[in-house]
């Protein structure tokens, strides 16, 4: 007997306005939100900080941005459930591109902090809302290359950001940044809402939509969001530590030339590119979201043993290694997409976004306990960065381990 064979599932909406300009505002995103990881070590030199004010201030700015990327994440995942995705989209990359080029006129460290925790309010928006469009516009089949897509190349606004400082100064930067989102405005215009959130507010309009604390409305909700939360702390961890602070590892290891953070969170983002436009075709082949996660996450456990704790001796290795740290860091399609599928239309909105912005914010308590246990114990960098990575990969391993499976899981509900 002959059985009917599944027709394969055709690739073209892949290449609708919607996925483009997601793709497109991503980048920007990715660009306005590592530029200062990328400029800080010479934006605060030409204000006259020494080599110690650089560490200790530079460590309060970033803080101030994840701050913000914390507030925001929550802001604009409940705007985006009450509102729709679209007034997410426009909303967010107006705040930030306005906030990274007032960036370009600072003059003190306060001014700095306080755009960059502007900024962060903004970028929080971005990556989330642009997720659960493509999500609940795409058919099941190729919803993950839709992520994957989005996310491969909003990560190389990372590289672009990178040469733009290489070409012109700090300031420069800044402004080209909140120029290129100022720009895609004019494209978003023309991006219609989604389909199934439009079908949900009209057909439930007794639904409670983007209430933040209906995720926490018993324990099994709250561990759920919880574990959500969890399985993206390594993403940070390798961004914000790893690279942020490379310049502190090289030393610590010894590495004769200076290390530069800035093509440290280059590499890693380059990487990042080619491993989330993988991600997707490796969850098909694999028929799990949760199993792709995590196979690459332990290689990224690997790899930050290896740029730890293996004596690398010169920065063109270490460089090397963020790079293949950046590959197997390239799960956030899959686990914001993971996120999304868990969620009603009601509340997807207010849990993509809001998680991976928790997220960026948990890179304070991170940093602090980075600094705080050299300071308190007198243990080198390395040794320091080792603790804070061991008790966020178990906590991620830990979280996945209870995560249910989503793959190719419908959207089309909502939780009462």
């Amino acid at each position: 007997m002959l059985t009917a064979t599944r027709p394969k599932p055709s690739l073209r909406p892949l290449l609708a306005l919607p996925v483009i300009v997601s793709a497109l505002g991503f980048f920007v995103d990715v660009y306005d939100m590592l530029i200062f990881n990328i400029v800080r070590v010479p934006s605060l030199e030409s204000m006259g900080l020494t080599k110690e004010q650089i560490k200790l201030d530079g460590t309060f700015i970033l803080n101030c941005q994840q701050a913000g990327l914390l507030l925001g994440g929550i802001l604009w995942g409940v705007l985006g459930d009450r509102r729709g995705r679209m007034s997410v989209l426009f909303g967010s990359i107006l705040t930030y591109s306005l906030a990274n080029v007032a960036c370009g006129f600072v003059q003190t460290v306060d001014q700095y902090a306080l755009l960059r925790f502007i900024a962060g309010v903004g970028l929080s928006g971005e990556i989330g809302a642009a997720m659960v469009l493509v999500s609940e516009i795409l058919p099941k089949e190729i919803r993950s290359y839709g992520s994957s897509l989005v996310a491969g190349i909003g990560y190389l606004g990372a590289g672009v950001a990178y040469l733009t400082q290489a070409l012109f100064d700090w300031r420069t930067a800044f402004f080209v940044g909140g120029g290129m989102g100022l720009l895609l405005l004019l494209l978003r215009v023309s991006v219609l809402e989604s389909g199934l959130y439009v079908t949900m507010k009209t057909e439930n309009q007794h639904l409670s939509r983007g209430n933040f604390l209906h995720l926490f409305r018993n324990w099994d909700s709250t561990r759920k969001y919880l574990r959500c939360v969890a399985i993206g702390l390594p993403t940070w961890f390798i961004v914000g530590i790893l690279a942020t602070f490379a310049n502190e590892f090289g030393e610590a290891l010894g590495i004769a030339e200076p290390v530069k953070p800035g093509q440290c969170v280059m590499m890693i983002y380059l990487g990042l590119a080619a491993g989330d436009l993988l991600s997707g075709p490796f969850s098909h082949w694999l028929q799990s979201r949760r199993k792709a996660v995590i196979y690459l996450l332990i290689s990224s456990l690997i790899l930050s043993g290896v740029y730890l704790f293996t004596g690398i001796q010169s920065a063109q290795t270490l460089y090397g290694i963020c790079l293949l740290l950046g590959f197997c860091t390239g799960y956030i399609a899959m686990y914001l997409t993971m996120v999304a599928e868990q969620y009603g239309t009601n509340l997807r909105a207010t849990a993509t976004t809001s998680a991976p912005s928790i997220v960026r914010g948990l890179l304070i308590p991170m940093s602090i306990l980075y600094q705080g246990i050299q300071r308190e114990f007198s243990v080198s960098a390395l040794v320091s960065a080792g603790l804070v990575g061991a008790l966020v990969y178990a906590l991620a391993f830990w979280s996945l381990a209870y995560t249910e499976e989503t793959f190719a899981k419908d959207l089309d509900f909502v939780e009462e």
